[in-house]
């Protein structure tokens, strides 16, 4: 009977055979017999079956079994053995094919492969044999750098050498079947690094992640039925620019502590809804290692955190948000990893995700790895996964998190610390394209889905189409409209007129690109306060300046985001440790709070019913002034558009005095209902106010044909509608 090489030996225990298949299996001799090796380290003894004889093996050593059979069968079962007396049957999986075919590695290696996720990662198989059903998990990983790949696991006692890995060519890609492994199997691959070293890695492509701080992956099968087929056929066919968009920014572990998926399917969705939001967004869900992170470390970009429950929990989560009408955008983190040793880093002991050169691979100010973009590999792993997130779990929109990190060569880089492009510019010529390819291929593989950039700079073209040269994302967060109407209503409404230019400027620019309103969970942390805390004054004129500016924010032009606790003035800034203070809404304080909440509420309801309030945010004939240049008093006014040719004229006084006799011009003569009043008693204001209408005049007044004397009250916002 042959013997096993001593250099395949020695290279399977090792750790470093690239074709364990060789050895291993069923192999075929030109007299007619063939020769059937199976590796079982620590089995007292091995029994070959095939569909004609059962043949004893012989105990090679090291933990070879060898036996030699009649005829060319392959198809076979293993009977093993072992000291405690445990007999387990199980089929080889040495004589399986490649899971993954030709098509599949060309397509991988040009960096196009669109469904990455179904080759590559951990699949649970069933074939049908001449000896009857297997049932059993493919592993595949790309580790172009690694001398060898073992699967190790629960399944196998964490043995690092009993499922040595083949290499499948030139690819990278390392792959092998094992029978009898089944959902639910915790495992890990152990590489070999050309300098010998063997490292533990989770899988990249893992599909589900044991719950931090454990760190394994997952075998994950889904067998969960969607019922949100209405919802995902209307999203194709929805227009988003000219749709109402009310998002509401939520972490999941802080908006309720200990909370699971299956109990935010019910308290989530309800809140929300009640609220009247269209959209929620999370922070990253992607599994992530350290809370401090807020999920921004991703180290499973393919696998729903585990804290709060399985992927097809999470999978429910997003079906009751669309059973009740709502969108779920999620943050997506494509530009930067950390550097935990048994995630991406340095993955085959190599700069293998990472850029080789640590002037591109690395922000030193976060600790963490740049991705290559420009390696066809590492492009496809994160399209790929933009893809599986809208695919797998009906994700709405993905909010890239630090766009201007990925786009500029120089992010937070001193001299000496950043290489520039071919052309000796700045840009990351690389990203760039990477950042169209994404955009462009959702947009095609999933109409209707929006993505969405925290892009921070005066990059041209952000939600330009990718076919005129833009980056093609749907929209941008406005940060410049963020951070000057903070500053405005930061100020003493003494001081404001001198700061009047801060909450007008962002109408100087507001259709350069397609533009969110963020109020993000960025503007409440690292002692900035909240939006409360920003209101000057006592409790009374706090809560009056946050209504006031929250009803600014829904009239200007774009959509709107508000991180969770924003919407009831919550007092403290976000920890992400504790739950939000759901009990502001108490006390004698508390009417305030529960008053913050309710004008949300109907701003939003107003908004979703109001076409001229988002039909056309992204076209001037939208807008106009109406009044930009009232400093003195406080006061700015303009008109809102709709494509249906509705009129809105809005309001706002952010002075502490009111103006009991305010000339207003209008567009029409005749009847403007009062359809929001931020100083209505409703709200806890003071309740003066119009009795619910005004009527305009002809006549000249600040440029239209119309006019009015209104009812200003100090520190509110009033919205007039048009109904002639």
């Amino acid at each position: 009977m042959p013997t096993i090489d001593p250099n395949d030996r020695a290279r399977i225990l090792a750790g470093t055979h690239y074709n364990p298949h060789s050895v291993l299996g069923a192999h075929p001799h030109d007299d007619g017999t063939t020769t059937i090796t199976a590796f079982r380290p620590g089995a007292e003894s091995v029994t070959v079956e095939t569909p004609s004889e059962t043949v004893d093996a012989v105990n090679d050593g090291d933990g070879f079994f060898t036996a030699s059979i009649h005829g060319g069968a392959t198809d076979h079962r293993l009977h093993i053995t072992y000291p405690d007396g445990e007999t387990i049957t199980i089929a080889n999986g040495y004589t399986w094919l490649p899971t993954l075919g030709e098509m599949d590695i060309h397509l991988i290696g040009e960096g196009r492969h669109e469904r990455l996720w179904e080759v590559l990662g951990a699949h649970v198989r069933h074939y049908e044999t001449e000896m009857g059903s297997v049932d059993g998990t493919s592993f595949a990983v790309w580790a172009p750098n690694a001398q060898g790949v073992t699967v190790t696991g629960s399944f196998c006692a964490w043995n690092k050498n009993q499922f040595p890995m083949r290499s499948l060519g030139s690819s990278g890609i390392w792959e092998v079947f094992i029978p009898n492994v089944a959902a639910g199997a915790y495992y890990k691959f152990c590489v070999t690094t050309p300098d010998g070293n063997r490292i533990d890695k989770a899988d990249p492509m893992a599909r589900r992640a044991e719950v931090p701080p454990a760190t394994a992956s997952i075998v994950a099968d889904s067998d969960y039925s969607w019922s949100d087929d209405e919802w995902m056929a209307e999203k194709t066919r929805k227009n988003l620019q000219d749709s109402p968009i009310s998002i509401y920014e939520v972490h999941l572990e802080s908006w309720h502590k200990g909370l699971s998926y299956t109990e935010l399917a019910d308290e989530l969705v309800s809140y929300v809804s009640d609220i009247g939001y269209t959209h929620v967004e999370f922070m990253p869900v992607t599994e992530y290692p350290f809370s401090g992170s807020w999920g921004y470390q991703v180290t499973s970009y393919y696998a729903p955190t585990s804290r709060f429950g399985t992927p097809d929990e999470f999978r429910a989560l997003v079906d009751a948000f669309h059973e009740a009408g709502i969108g779920v955008i999620m943050d997506w983190v494509p530009g930067h990893f950390p550097k935990d040793e048994w995630a991406l880093a340095r993955f085959d002991g190599r700069a293998c995700y990472e850029h080789p050169d640590w002037r591109r691979g690395e922000q030193k100010d976060w600790g963490t790895y740049v991705f290559d973009f420009g390696r066809a590999e590492v492009r496809n792993f994160l399209v790929a996964n933009a893809l599986y997130w809208v695919d797998q779990f009906h994700i709405d929109g993905l909010r890239v998190d630090a766009v201007a990190s990925i786009l500029y060569l120089d992010y937070s880089r001193k001299e000496g610390e950043w290489l520039p492009n071919q052309y000796g510019g700045r840009e990351n010529l690389d990203a760039v394209q990477f950042l169209q390819e994404m955009n462009a291929t959702v947009e095609r593989a999933y109409p209707g889905t929006m993505t969405v950039a925290e892009e921070s700079t005066s990059w041209p073209g952000v939600t330009a189409p990718t076919y005129e040269g833009g980056l093609g994302f749907t929209f941008k967060w406005n940060m410049g409209w963020m951070h000057d109407t903070l500053e405005y209503i930061s100020n003493d409404p003494i001081y404001r007129p001198w700061h009047h230019g801060d909450i007008t400027f962002s109408l100087v620019y507001a259709w350069s690109e397609k533009f969110i309103l963020p109020i993000s969970h960025d503007e409440v942390v690292y002692g900035k306060g909240t939006l409360w805390s920003r209101m000057p004054g006592d409790t009374w004129n706090k809560a009056a300046g946050l209504r006031t500016y929250l009803a600014f924010m829904w009239a200007h032009p774009g959509k709107q985001l508000l991180f969770q606790g924003q919407d009831f003035g919550q007092t403290t800034e976000w920890n992400h440790d504790e739950s939000l203070p759901w009990g502001q809404q108490e006390g004698w304080e508390g009417e305030y709070h529960a008053a913050v909440s309710r004008l949300v509420k109907d701003l939003n309801g107003l908004y979703s019913a109001t076409p001229a309030l988002y039909t056309q945010d992204n076209e001037p004939s939208g807008f106009s002034w109406i009044n930009a240049s009232d400093a003195q008093r406080g006061v700015l006014s303009f008109m809102r558009y709709g494509s249906n040719g509705q009129r809105v004229a809005c309001v706002f006084n952010f002075s502490g005095t009111t103006y009991p006799q305010y000339q207003l011009g209008l567009t029409n003569a005749g009847r403007w209902t009062e359809v929001l009043n931020t100083d209505s008693s409703d709200y806890e204001g003071a309740g003066g106010g119009n009795l619910g209408q005004i009527t305009a005049n002809s006549g000249e007044y600040d440029g239209y044909p119309a006019s009015a004397t209104i009812f200003v009250p100090a520190m509110s916002a009033l919205f007039f509608r048009f109904d002639g």
